[in-house]
């Protein structure tokens, strides 16, 4: 069985004072039967990793460089990460692919520095409305997933988030007969890739998830958990839906 995951991305938002959320969750959810991880700015990953530390939330980072080190000023590498107690890092994030132009190419070779960093990878795709009305929403998914896993990526190393980008942050979601239409073609994707081990890695859904609609998401099949934005930044919206997830 695939251990469900509710992950929080905070974006660019949050300071020290913020990460009384994580004390809030850690009390809340002291025995919780999914994966909870938030992925804070980075400036504050060491003290919330700190925080955290022997605790049922992980911390994680919202992007990683490709190469190991090296001259590349403002970016973060995956030892980096790793050495501040983080334990994720999402990448390929629309909002990274968009303004900052990651091709899937990037986003593949970021995902592999995350890996083999000793880190697990949490891959996002999704596509654009434009895309979902012309009907190619499914072969977009598709290549987008197979230029951006890596080889040898594994249950225990790869999370791959469907975020259609139409979706995030607008209140707008897709329907559950979509989004279980989407999971289950990602499924047989990573299965047809990945053999048996493809029904290992997990499966996220993002976009405007919230306290009120987690539950029916949650029932969807292929649905592991969810990558959440704006609900995580407050204990009082991400516990909810944590709780969805943990019953579902």
């Amino acid at each position: 069985m695939r251990r469900k995951m509710a992950a929080g991305n905070w974006k660019m938002n949050g300071t020290q004072a913020s990460l009384e959320v994580l004390d809030r969750l850690k009390t809340a959810h002291v025995d919780s039967s999914c994966d909870i991880v938030i992925c804070p700015p980075n400036p504050l990953l060491i003290p919330a990793a700190d925080r955290c530390t022997g605790s049922s939330v992980a911390i994680g980072a919202q992007d990683c460089h490709a190469e190991f080190k090296g001259a590349f000023t403002g970016d973060t590498s995956a030892e980096m990460i790793a050495d501040s107690g983080a334990t994720y890092a999402i990448v390929g994030h629309s909002e990274r692919r968009e303004a900052y132009g990651d091709t899937d190419a990037q986003v593949c070779a970021k995902a592999n520095a995350v890996q083999n960093g000793g880190l697990v990878a949490i891959v996002c795709i999704g596509e654009s409305l434009t895309q979902r009305e012309a009907g190619e929403a499914l072969p977009v998914l598709k290549s987008q997933l197979a230029g951006s896993v890596p080889a040898g990526s594994n249950g225990a190393n790869l999370v791959v988030a469907y975020e259609p980008i139409w979706a995030i942050g607008t209140g707008k979601i897709p329907t559950l007969d979509q989004i279980a239409e989407v999971h289950m073609a990602l499924r047989e994707e990573l299965v047809g890739r990945f053999g048996a081990e493809g029904g290992n890695i997990r499966l996220l859904y993002g976009g405007s998830v919230k306290p009120g609609n987690a539950a029916d998401i949650f029932a969807t099949s292929d649905v592991d958990g969810a990558l959440v934005g704006g609900a995580s930044l407050k204990a009082e919206d991400f516990s909810p839906i944590i709780d969805a997830l943990a019953t579902s």
